[in-house]
């Protein structure tokens, strides 16, 4: 009985010592992000930062090792712009168009850390970085008209989709981007991190502020029963608003076709760390008994 007490003590130390201990790793976060965003475009062509909006955002982030991660994320915003900001520019001030419109978007990135990331692990609980990615995006701009929210895509207010106008196609709700970031993040404890990130949006349309090419001119719209012009003949020039006479005749320039709308983010996020356990490998094992 002795010796069978021994026999299973020594097997059992033996299992014991060959066991490898487990490590906690990082393998990904969840979190959100706040802050703002400002409209690049037709109506802000010099790229003023004067008119931010709400931004607010989720996202996952899956860790492959302390360098490299990839990122789902869905975002929400609001863009709008206005020509009255535009005073200093006597074309910009006398066209007086405007626009508002929601943004959903949802985009996958891959980010890149400048410095190895390991949370709790003094040394490595901040780094810089850098994000590329493609999304899609819904927009429908709308304009203001004595009080009403008119929404511009159906009225086609540079001929889309008249007669008069054939290579002028409808545009959509939905364009894709290039979001391309540069950020920060810093681990606060082994659970919980906080970052900052600007971010800019390539997109695939031109038409996010309603605003790309040339007038149509009034006479290219319909008239109402009683002969006054329809909202489209109103919303597609609103120059008369701002001198005597309109400035909208069909040919004449309204925007800026040969670059497409865009617009920038700038967010604080706060993540919750996702771990999981690994094993550490003999050599690993090796390296920490040196």
């Amino acid at each position: 009985m002795k010796k069978l007490f021994i026999a299973g003590w020594l097997c059992f130390a033996a299992l014991r010592s060959s066991a490898q201990p487990e490590t906690t790793v990082l393998s990904g976060e969840i979190g959100i992000q706040a802050g703002v965003s400002q409209y690049f475009g037709d109506l802000n062509p010099d790229m003023h930062f004067n008119t931010p909006k709400p931004a607010i955002g989720i996202f996952f982030r899956k860790q492959f090792g302390n360098y490299i991660a990839a990122r789902a994320q869905v975002f929400y915003t609001e863009l709008g712009y206005s020509d009255t900001y535009n005073s200093q520019n006597e074309f910009e001030h006398r066209r007086n168009l405007s626009f508002n419109t929601n943004i959903w978007e949802l985009t996958l990135l891959g980010d890149f850390n400048f410095f190895k990331f390991i949370p709790g692990e003094a040394g490595h609980r901040y780094t810089p970085y850098i994000s590329l990615g493609f999304g899609v995006f819904s927009y429908d701009p709308y304009a203001y008209y004595e009080g009403q929210k008119v929404y511009l895509r159906p009225l086609g207010t540079e001929g889309q989709g008249s007669a008069a106008f054939p290579d002028r196609k409808p545009y959509g709700t939905m364009a894709f981007c290039i979001p391309l970031g540069i950020g920060f993040k810093y681990n606060i404890n082994p659970h919980l991190n906080w970052g900052f990130e600007i971010s800019y949006r390539f997109t695939t349309t031109d038409y996010i502020d309603d605003v790309s090419t040339t007038y149509a001119g009034i006479t290219n719209f319909p008239t109402l029963p009683n002969g006054s012009p329809s909202i489209a003949a109103i919303l597609q020039d609103r120059s008369n608003e701002t001198g005597p006479t309109a400035i909208g005749t069909e040919g004449k320039q309204r925007g800026y076709s040969n670059q497409n709308d865009g617009y920038l983010t700038a967010t604080l996020s706060l993540s919750f760390n996702l771990t999981s356990y690994k094993c550490p490998s003999p050599y690993t094992d090796n390296l920490r008994s040196r």
